[in-house]
């Protein structure tokens, strides 16, 4: 799984049908401490994750296996929404 940031929406006027109805996100991965990390991504929503909140994605097959997305072209996929993200302090010597 993946932590990441909604940045962005994409409008597709002409796309494969099994798409038809999808919302498609603009995310951009980010670290547990919120800062960004890796590239730009266009999500599968299937939560109705708005702009601006903390997601979690999955991509691959697992993509294909979130809710709505079977059988449709998809390599990433919005599964949930993050309210709060923890970190344990690491053990003593450990950092």
């Amino acid at each position: 799984m993946i932590l990441a940031r909604v940045v962005g929406t994409v409008v597709a006027t002409r796309k494969d049908p099994r798409l038809e109805g999808k919302k498609l996100l603009i995310v951009k991965p980010v670290s547990p401490e919120g800062k960004d990390e890796g590239n730009y991504l266009v999500a599968v929503d299937t939560v109705s994750a708005g702009n601006r909140e903390l997601v979690l994605l999955v991509s691959g097959s697992s993509a294909r296996m979130a809710d709505g997305c079977k059988d449709t072209p998809v390599d990433t996929s919005i599964i949930g929404i993050v309210d709060t993200v923890s970190l344990d302090d690491p053990p003593e010597g450990k950092r």
